[in-house]
């Protein structure tokens, strides 16, 4: 509000100002004009029946009259050219609103008086358009991913059908083969879970505000248990986990929210890490804050991949099963947890290296 009003105050000066200026130089030039012409009439010798000699002499009986009107109108012209300014800027105003709401990449042009204002106006159509065309990708990934994900529904749906559907009516099936059946239908089982649990965080996401029941815990103790849960999936890909941290580190946290972002931290890491390789999960206190590293050995992720990693709904690599790239949705909501505790996260890759780093007040 202060700034409208500092550009509304500096418009009336300058116009002021202009309108002073202006009425001084007519009225300077038209004296130095009457001055001129007088100075120019006596040059000649004139004989007294001459058209021009006849309309000075009338001029110059009447000069006062003349002279005066003149002047009156030349200051009733000069008034009215800036008295009219500010409608015609109040019409460049309304113009201008006109395409600053319209939905095209058209910029407003105003008077140069209203450059600060065209600024302005511009700096706002280019931040809402950006707005909008975000949150229209931001839709659009996530309608892909809900069509992407329902149709994918059905995969494992009919394998768990007709593998149940086999050991119910294959009476004389072998051990071994029963033992096969039950164990795909279980995987199958177990993906359509992960299926539904991402319908489930798609819509927890964009449909409640993530809120902290802080206490505090023993960090080096909740690490040891999230990666002893691991063990299935790390020995799946040949992988090892290797934990350095001091014995009993404090942190005053929501311990559920932050399971969650250690939980995908770690998720990915067996996800894109190479077989038979380790990961390292390190902590340590730095000063007022906890410094924790994740690690795994994978494929390098290119600068313009980092800088979209905690985007919502963005995947690393699309062409992965859904189980393994997941909704899109881990990493964005670990962002807004950790934030939400006054820490930071960010993700580094260089020579088949991939380095995740949370800072956590203490």
């Amino acid at each position: 509000m202060k700034r409208e009003k500092s550009l509304s105050r500096r418009l009336s000066v300058r116009l002021f100002l202009q309108m002073i200026a202006t009425v001084f130089l007519f009225t300077f030039g038209s004296v130095a004009a009457y001055m001129i012409l007088l100075m120019v009439f006596g040059m000649f010798v004139w004989q007294g029946d001459e058209p021009i000699y006849v309309l000075g002499l009338w001029v110059r009986a009447r000069q006062d009259i003349l002279g005066l009107l003149y002047l009156m109108a030349g200051y009733i012209f000069i008034v009215y050219h800036y008295w009219s300014k500010p409608f015609h800027y109040l019409q460049d105003v309304i113009d201008a609103s006109k395409i600053i709401s319209s939905q095209d990449d058209r910029l407003a042009e105003l008077s140069p008086a209203l450059s600060d204002l065209e600024t302005q106006l511009n700096q706002i159509k280019v931040t809402t358009l950006a707005s909008q065309r975000a949150a229209k990708e931001a839709e659009q990934r996530k309608s892909d991913l809900v069509t992407y994900l329902a149709h994918d529904l059905k995969t494992p749906i009919t394998s768990v059908i007709g593998y149940l559907t086999l050991l119910r009516d294959e009476q004389d099936i072998s051990a071994d083969m029963r033992k096969r059946y039950q164990n795909i239908a279980l995987d199958k089982a177990e993906r359509l879970d992960d299926l539904i649990n991402e319908f489930f965080e798609i819509t927890r996401f964009n449909l409640s505000h993530i809120e902290l029941n802080r206490q505090q815990i023993n960090l080096t103790l909740m690490l040891q248990q999230l990666i002893s849960e691991f063990a299935p999936m790390l020995q799946e890909k040949g992988l090892s986990v290797s934990l350095s941290a001091p014995e009993g580190i404090v942190l005053k946290c929501d311990p559920d929210k932050l399971q969650r972002v250690f939980d995908n931290l770690l998720r990915n890491a067996v996800n894109y890490s190479y077989e038979n390789t380790a990961i390292q999960i390190t902590a340590s206190p730095e000063g007022d804050h906890i410094l924790l590293v994740f690690e795994n050995n994978g494929d390098t992720i290119s600068e313009e991949k980092l800088s979209r990693l905690f985007e919502q709904f963005y995947r690393l690599d699309t062409s992965r099963g859904t189980r393994c790239g997941g909704a899109g949705l881990g990493l964005a909501i670990a962002k807004e947890i950790v934030e939400l505790h006054g820490g930071t996260i960010k993700a580094l890759s260089a020579d088949d290296i991939i380095r995740f780093e949370i800072y956590l007040p203490s």
